[in-house]
């Protein structure tokens, strides 16, 4: 099919543009239901963690899901047969669709729900907005630090309700574990300490180009990214591990956790300088982010914040045994955060809960639960004030941009031995004391990590305006965003 503009896409069905919502014309800010109808949704990309969205929200009362939205035919037609079956709650007949720009013309549809891949996120949220629907957005919100400032942009102008999926938020566990903290009770914060030691093994390596299932529309599935042939044996899931689609696991699954970590920093910017150390190594496939980083975040004012992946497991033995068995842990977490304090820490282990120990390792006190993510979208949905949604936009944008600034600091490094990694590193103590336990894990996975043929890199020290969101140097800056294919191109400001 031809690539288009949402615009030109819409025009070319005869829509009028007042109808659509665009941006030169003014949106309805009330809600497009009924005070007592129900909310109408429609789920994008529903393959993975799209089945969660669609059970979320169709079990929910005074909510159904109307439309489906996937690239892949296969896909669409299990998951129309799952809802009218039942086996998402009430049975439901729904609409399909592989063209978003198709579901956003219906004035039924109240919001979406989007869980595609990082590079089509910003793209779908924004053309949302424009057409009046709120939007609840998958994490990371954005495929790199501009694009999640023009949907905070979009959400605002067009008065939307975008809720970011990082459902920790909801957990009244660790909402109160990080009152608990910002309080005083364990002295002063010192330093927030992200952690992703997840398992993630080689995706294999192809020799040429791999065929497309003919049920798949792959130049869609492609929208923003630039086009080319599938390089990798799978062409699901590990989008993430190469950067034309994904942000590797710092902004995958760390994603979740460099929020918490930013939440109970009280930080509310984006930091002023930004370093990363690490590499992808261990094995030498068709993936090109790293498995194996440190990003470290220095603020304005406050404490800092340091994140660790780790993808592979404890040692060469575990390999064997099973990887996701046998993964590193610090402090007792491994997918997790500690905030380490003058008097104590706080460990958040998991997304519920947050457990607090003094300065011997002794529990003090622990909080445990949470409250459903998906409901606190519909509800700010039906009062409209941003300020009710537990993770607004502006938040997801703020965490996922730390990500991506980790990974920018990461593509402009340089390889070096573990001598010069040693003396550079060396100049901050929180970066030391976290690349030599890297450097030992490293050994024992077998990696030659004290030559550059290790691979691991260092990247510069990043300066970063936090007002204006742009770094100090042009090189970082020509990172900020992306060059985008014809008709998926993701607006500037005077076209949002």
């Amino acid at each position: 099919m031809p690539i288009l503009t949402r615009r030109n896409f819409l025009q070319g069905t005869g829509t009028t543009a007042l109808s659509l919502g665009l941006a030169q014309h003014a949106i309805p800010t009330s809600p497009l239901w009924q005070p007592n109808s129900d909310i109408r949704v429609a789920c994008v990309g529903i393959r993975g963690r799209g089945g969660n969205h669609i059970a979320g929200f169709n079990r929910m009362k005074g909510v159904r899901v109307v439309a489906l939205v996937d690239v892949d035919s296969d896909v669409l037609a299990r998951e129309q047969k799952k809802l009218a079956d039942g086996k998402y709650g009430e049975k439901t007949e729904v609409d399909t669709y592989s063209d978003l720009r198709r579901v956003l013309d219906r004035d039924d549809i109240d919001a979406i729900s989007v869980a595609t891949p990082n590079h089509w996120h910003a793209l779908q949220a924004i053309w949302a907005c424009q057409a009046g629907k709120d939007v609840y957005l998958e994490k990371p919100v954005s495929h790199n630090v501009w694009e999640g400032g023009q949907i905070v942009k979009a959400a605002r102008k067009h008065k939307r309700i975008v809720q970011t999926g990082t459902q920790c938020r909801s957990s009244h566990g660790i909402k109160r574990g990080i009152e608990f903290i910002q309080a005083g009770n364990l002295g002063e914060i010192e330093l927030a300490r992200g952690l992703c030691y997840k398992p993630r093994q080689s995706i294999g390596k192809v020799t040429g180009p791999q065929k497309v299932s003919d049920k798949i529309d792959y130049d869609m599935w492609l929208g923003p990214a630039p086009k080319t042939e599938l390089m990798r044996r799978q062409l699901h899931y590990d989008w993430h591990w190469v950067f034309d689609t994904g942000n590797g696991d710092v902004g995958n699954q760390g994603i979740h956790q460099m929020d918490l970590a930013r939440w109970a920093l009280g930080q509310d910017r984006l930091p002023k300088h930004t370093l990363s150390i690490g590499g992808r190594v261990g094995y030498d496939d068709d993936g090109n982010t790293p498995n194996t980083q440190i990003v470290f975040h220095e603020f304005e004012d406050g404490p800092p914040l340091l994140f660790e992946v780790r993808g592979l497991p404890r040692d060469l033995a575990a390999q064997k045994k099973g990887w996701g068995r046998n993964m590193d842990n610090y402090q007792g977490a491994r997918i997790g955060v500690i905030v380490h304090c003058k008097d104590g820490y706080l460990r958040i282990p998991d997304y519920n809960r947050a457990i607090a120990f003094d300065k011997d390792g002794q529990e003090i006190k622990r909080f445990e639960g949470s409250s459903n993510h998906y409901e606190n979208f519909v509800n700010a949905m039906r009062s409209r004030m941003e300020e009710d949604l537990h993770a607004d936009i502006r938040q997801g944008h703020l965490s996922s941009a730390m990500c991506h600034m980790g990974n920018v600091s990461h593509l402009q490094g340089k390889t070096h031995s573990k001598q010069e990694l040693d003396t550079m590193a060396g100049k901050n103590q929180f970066t030391a004391e976290a690349w030599q336990r890297m450097h030992k894990h490293l050994v024992k996975n077998g990696v030659d990590v004290d030559t550059e043929a290790g691979g691991v890199r260092m990247g510069p020290r990043l300066t970063m305006d936090p007002t204006t969101e742009r770094f100090a140097d042009n090189a970082s800056n020509a990172l900020l965003a992306r060059n985008y294919r014809k008709g998926f191109v993701v607006p500037k400001d005077e076209d949002i």
